[in-house]
């Protein structure tokens, strides 16, 4: 019995602990995120560590927020991929009291052509026969560094009234104008951020807003108008009368 208890001891002692799988790495606004998931059948106990490379050191560097994540957890490699024009890789392992597992490495990682430039908040005012739009960049952290790096916005522009639209592509500015537009129609501008490295982006919810106010102005002119024109008739009907009176008398 006592042989068979140290074979059984030994079977598990030497079954290897498994290895992470999908290690992968994010990033918003140059604010990077790596997510994994346990290899199949990992203990429930089992806990993770992350380093991380810099290709020109070639040095592998422990995360010191990362040294003990559980199952599900994220880790911010922020901090860890601080230059935006290197190049880096990432690398976990699962670890228990006794056993440690292989290493999963991700692929190559290049913060300023990998990361996703998220919308900048839009404001959109009427000027008569155009639209003035205003930006406002995210207030991320990560993204102070990618903001010299901006150099276009791309519009997408459209009609409410019958979704008649077309594109620009403008030099970034915090005030841009939209020329050339119906007055007193309403226009919807949509707006995605590009650099100098980077080809992903996300759009942003459209502003809307009228190029000027509906024509109110031109009704009581008119309104006016046909009151004005009713007065004289009637004036002219009135005298008309008066004098028919007279003849008769």
């Amino acid at each position: 019995m006592g042989m068979r208890m140290l074979l059984l001891l030994h079977l598990v002692v030497c079954v290897p602990l498994p290895a992470p799988s999908n290690v992968s790495i994010s990033s918003f606004n140059l604010e990077h995120s790596l997510s994994f998931l346990p290899g199949l059948r990992t203990p429930s106990g089992a806990a993770f560590t992350v380093q991380t490379l810099r290709l020109r050191k070639k040095t592998w560097r422990p995360v010191a927020a990362c040294l003990k994540l559980t199952a599900g957890q994220t880790c911010n490699l922020t901090a860890a991929f601080r230059d935006p024009v290197s190049r880096y890789r990432a690398r976990v392992r699962a670890f228990t009291p006794t056993q440690t597992s292989n290493w999963t490495v991700s692929g190559q990682f290049h913060p300023l052509s990998d990361t996703v430039l998220g919308p900048p908040a839009v404001s959109v005012s009427g000027c008569g026969n155009c639209l003035l739009l205003q930006l406002r960049a995210p207030t991320t952290s990560g993204l102070q560094q990618l903001m010299p790096l901006y150099r276009r916005v791309d519009l997408e522009v459209r009609r409410s009234r019958d979704g008649a639209q077309f594109s620009l592509s403008l030099p970034y500015r915090e005030e841009n104008r939209i020329s050339y537009l119906q007055p007193g129609v309403q226009y919807c501008v949509t707006v995605s951020v590009r650099s100098l490295f980077s080809s992903h982006s996300v759009s942003s919810e459209p502003g809307c807003a009228f190029t000027s106010p509906p024509q109110a102005s031109s009704s009581l002119y008119l309104v006016f108008s046909l009151l004005g024109a009713f007065c004289a008739l009637g004036v002219l009907l009135t005298g008309l009368v008066v004098c028919a009176d007279r003849k008769l008398w």
